[in-house]
């Protein structure tokens, strides 16, 4: 498991990109996906949702896993601002 020091990210550059965005809803519906899957979903390439994961995952919210060559990314449904992301985006789904 890849393990990187959080930071504090601003909720502003958090939510300032619709990429991230996307990313972030598309995890917290699938809980884990790898980066192909992931990047056909959203409708991004590779290296900008590469980026984006960066950012997701130096704020905590998404974690990068290894298996060998293949790379899955899970939204940390543990973390409490993770949960209350979630809850807020069913809530602006409903």
């Amino acid at each position: 498991m890849n393990r990187e020091i959080r930071q504090r990210i601003p909720i502003e550059d958090l939510f300032s990109s619709k990429g991230r965005v996307k990313i972030l809803k598309e995890l917290v519906d699938s809980a884990e996906l790898n980066i192909s899957e992931l990047c056909r979903r959203v409708g991004l390439n590779h290296t900008t949702t590469k980026s984006h994961l960066r950012v997701l995952i130096a704020s905590g919210l998404i974690e990068e896993k290894t298996f060998g060559r293949i790379k899955i990314y899970r939204y940390r449904i543990e973390d409490l601002r993770a949960r209350s992301l979630k809850n807020f985006f069913e809530l602006w789904s409903s």
